[in-house]
C-alpha cells in the first residue's frame, strides 16, 4: 500500500501540487493508494483527492 504521507516524506523537493501528481503517476505500481494526509501546498485544489486518485489509477 502506498501512503500519501510516504511520498511527501520521501520527496522533499516537491514544490507544488502538480509536482505531487507527477510523482503519484510514477508510483502507481502499488495495488492501493491511501490519502492519509492533506497535501501541504498552497495550490492544492479542493478536489485534490479526485485528482490524485485519477493520477494513481
Amino acid at each position: 500500500m502506498l501512503n500519501l504521507s510516504e511520498i511527501l516524506m520521501e520527496h522533499h523537493e516537491l514544490e507544488n501540487f502538480d509536482d505531487l501528481v507527477e510523482i503519484v503517476k510514477q508510483r502507481n505500481s502499488e495495488r492501493f493508494f491511501r490519502m492519509d494526509v492533506i497535501p501541504p501546498f498552497p495550490d492544492t485544489p479542493e478536489n485534490w483527492e479526485d485528482r490524485l486518485e485519477a493520477a494513481f489509477y
